[in-house]
């Protein structure tokens, strides 16, 4: 309950948009706990469907606890022109990850997305806020074995 109490002080203290809510709380657990956007809806008298249709529209968001490391795999057309499919198949063969996927030991989140707007690094993909362009599945195997 005080995590929920310091939340709720630290948004009630500034006008902040729902996107700054979301991102208070998804930063503080890893993943947006709707428990915990139920009570901040309530008490700021925020309507569960405005913040849910935020919650939902943009990718940064979780509602399920991800991994330590989140792997973003572009899989628009110039990353998938360019071999960014074999990344997705190595994950999905080597890592057992399926995207929205979490592996056993908490360790990696899979998420495909359409565009990471980094055409020209393509193929190209995230672990957390660091990009990797010109990516293949080689390289993404071997900087995943070192996080490991």
């Amino acid at each position: 309950m005080i995590k929920i109490k310091k939340i709720f002080d630290q948004i009630e203290s500034k006008k902040l948009s729902n996107v700054e809510i979301l991102q208070i709380i998804q930063e503080k657990y890893g993943y947006v706990k709707l428990e915990i956007l139920d009570e901040i809806c309530k008490k700021l008298k925020i309507p569960k469907s405005k913040i849910f249709g935020v919650l939902t529209f943009y990718s940064q968001f979780s509602t399920q606890e991800r991994g330590k490391y989140l792997i973003t795999v572009c899989d628009g057309t110039a990353c998938h022109i360019k071999g960014g499919n074999r990344i997705i198949d190595m994950l999905k063969n080597d890592f057992n990850l399926e995207d929205g996927e979490t592996t056993k030991d908490k360790r990696f989140t899979l998420q495909i997305v359409r565009c990471l707007g980094s055409c020209f690094l393509a193929p190209v993909c995230m672990i957390n806020t660091s990009y990797y362009g010109n990516m293949d599945d080689k390289k993404l195997k071997k900087i995943l074995k070192e996080l490991k």
